[in-house]
């Protein structure tokens, strides 16, 4: 039938119901790609455990009503909470040691990491890496960042300050091993090759500093840019197979790229200051956060470019990436100061990639 045998009306109606239907199929597949679910306030790091088949999200709740922190416990497929712990210090940085399936949390305002059995639920010991009371002269460092050897139960923490160190931990004895000092002004960062027995850790300034995790001291430091602008470099991920560092920017527009062996800056790509940062070696991908823009970025590692661009307002914060890189987990922030808090609760996105 050709198209001028069809009555104008019948044609609307048929039009119509074919728009309909295409939108219809474009919010599904929006609908299978991305799903969000309100946890609780102060929706900080999350962990995944493979093992236990869990994604736990590390929450500070209200600053002026709740002494302490809730660890929800979701089910990585529906975002549904299977179990809440609660602790009277707030946790921030999280991580897991899949062999142990010990939970570590870090209580940046306590100068403390805590460890939670992963099965159970129940608290298994705490560690105290800065006990000195905070003053106008006095200024603790601040456990930021936690990455674990699950082969060697050794936790790594940065601690952060005008002089950083990190902080070895003992997963076993749950002891303080080691304190590397020298790590540079504010050096959140922080990435561990186990297999090459090798810890990097940024300065918000821009220095690259390599640890051996053997003899636990620093190996080198390079210094990454030199431009005279102002950089708070904040997170960085690996891909080990091609040598390269990928490098958030709060300040600055752009993500460096770097060569880890030698601090060469290979590129730098232009983006939305950035906060958080994680390498999926699956598809050759690196995912970055936009806090104040309100997205997520996906970069083509091969081309260095950006790709494609998620939209998680209003404030994206921290990053999981599943094991087998086909699930992306994002905790949004909602609007929130000191002065005023936000009186909903913040969000985790599961993005099926």
């Amino acid at each position: 039938m050709s198209l001028r045998s069809i009555s104008m009306p019948r044609f609307r109606r048929s039009l119509l119901l074919s728009s309909l239907l295409l939108a219809g199929s474009f919010s599904a597949h929006a609908a299978d790609e991305m799903l969000r679910k309100a946890v609780g306030k102060g929706v900080y790091e999350m962990a995944l455990s493979q093992q236990e088949n869990a994604l736990w999200v590390a929450t500070s709740q209200s600053r002026k009503t709740d002494k302490g922190g809730v660890m929800y416990r979701l089910d990585p497929v529906t975002l549904e909470a299977t179990q809440t712990i609660y602790s009277d210090l707030k946790p921030f940085g999280a991580t897991v040691d899949n062999q142990t399936q010990t939970l570590w949390f870090g209580n940046t305002i306590n100068g403390t990491v805590t460890a939670i059995d992963g099965k159970t639920g129940d608290l298994k010991g705490r560690v105290v890496l800065d006990s000195r009371k905070r003053s106008e002269t006095v200024k603790p460092l601040q456990p930021r960042e936690l990455a674990v050897n699950d082969k060697t139960n050794t936790v790594y923490v940065t601690g952060v300050g005008k002089e950083s160190v990190v902080w070895v931990i003992d997963g076993a004895a749950l002891k303080l091993k080691a304190t590397i000092s020298g790590t540079g002004n504010r050096s959140t960062a922080l990435a561990l090759d186990n297999e090459a027995q090798r810890l990097y850790t940024v300065s918000a300034e821009g220095e690259l500093v390599t640890i051996d995790t053997q003899s636990n001291s620093i190996l080198s430091r390079q210094k990454l840019v030199n431009d005279g602008k102002e950089h708070a470099f904040l997170n960085i991920a690996l891909d080990k197979t091609n040598h390269r560092a990928y490098i958030t920017d709060f300040k600055q527009p752009e993500l460096l790229v770097v060569d880890y062996r030698d601090g060469k800056v290979l590129n730098t790509i232009a983006m939305p200051a950035s906060l958080a940062v994680v390498f999926n070696p699956t598809r050759n991908e690196a995912y970055v956060t936009h806090r104040m823009e309100g997205k997520v970025s996906v970069v083509d590692t091969k081309t260095d470019k950006v790709v494609k661009t998620f939209d998680t307002p209003p404030r994206p914060n921290s990053l999981a990436l599943s094991a087998d890189g086909k699930t992306l987990y994002v905790s949004v922030k909602q609007e929130s100061t000191r002065e005023k808090e936000a009186t909903q609760p913040d969000d985790v996105i599961r993005i099926t990639l």
